[in-house]
């Protein structure tokens, strides 16, 4: 059992928190870009308050530890660790709740390289518990907008967790997926689920786009989130969001491990 003094450890001290990798210039970019509603920011999600750049750095501030001083504009950002802890206890209370009820539950990443164990765990003791682990669209492509013009994306799964892979990949040799930010997966997900009347999941568990883009549609999502996705803990603040947690996004799979072990714990779904 990972006890939070020793899970606060490890997040500072695989800088999962603390001081991140993730620079304060690259954090205001972004909350310029969300607060001129620039698509790349909103990851989805149609925010319902005129979210101003002071606003935005003042809800960092009180969601992830972020420095509030809007003179402070270069150097690592900063995520508070009993914050990430919070937030950890809270997912981990919906997480066991969802198991209570055996609803169904769909999991995505746009960070597949990194977060794919953390979700894929999740989802088999969700599994075990007696949910069904959705996977709706498998194989539907989807054309997403990236920096290079629009590219076409192949829906896929792996132990139960969504992602997007580079159109026409060969099959077992296929890499992980492809980093994304586009709520569009999502969209296609529970479109085909939808059309197929199939199960809609009561719960996303996800990051970015998935995250977003469920919440925008009316079901309960949460996840990771860094100082430099606003969008998530603003979905969280107009209550379309049910938890976001302050993290590092982007660091060594195994890092997040132990956070992995220490929600499980904490909802009593250990394997």
């Amino acid at each position: 059992m990972l006890s939070p003094g020793a899970l606060r450890a490890h997040l500072l001290a695989a800088r999962l928190a603390g001081p991140v990798a993730t620079s304060r210039e690259r954090s205001l970019r972004s909350y310029r870009l969300f607060a001129a509603r620039d698509p790349r920011l909103l990851l989805g999600l149609d925010p319902e308050r005129p979210w101003r750049q002071r606003d935005l750095l003042r809800l960092m501030a009180d969601r992830c530890g972020v420095s509030p001083d809007p003179e402070h504009v270069s150097g690592p950002d900063v995520i508070d660790p009993d914050r990430t802890i919070a937030a950890l206890d809270v997912f981990a209370d919906r997480l066991a709740a969802a198991a209570r009820a055996r609803v169904p539950v769909l999991l995505g990443t746009g960070h597949p390289h990194r977060l794919l164990e953390f979700y894929a765990v999740l989802a088999a003791a969700l599994s075990s518990a007696g949910c069904q682990i959705l996977t709706p669209a498998q194989g539907r492509s989807v054309d997403i907008r990236t920096r290079f013009g629009v590219r076409t994306y192949n829906l896929d799964y792996v132990r139960g967790v969504a992602l997007v892979r580079e159109g026409g990949a060969p099959g077992p040799a296929r890499e992980a997926g492809v980093h994304s930010h586009s709520p569009l997966p999502v969209r296609a997900a529970l479109a085909a689920a939808a059309d197929s009347r199939g199960p809609l999941p009561e719960l996303l568990i996800g990051d970015h786009g998935w995250v977003c883009g469920a919440g925008q549609l009316g079901i309960e999502a949460m996840g990771p989130a860094d100082t430099d996705d606003p969008a998530l803990f603003v979905g969280e603040a107009e209550g379309r969001v049910s938890v976001a947690v302050p993290l590092d996004d982007a660091v060594r799979s195994d890092y997040y491990r132990p956070l992995t072990r220490y929600v499980l714990n904490q909802a009593c779904l250990s394997q």
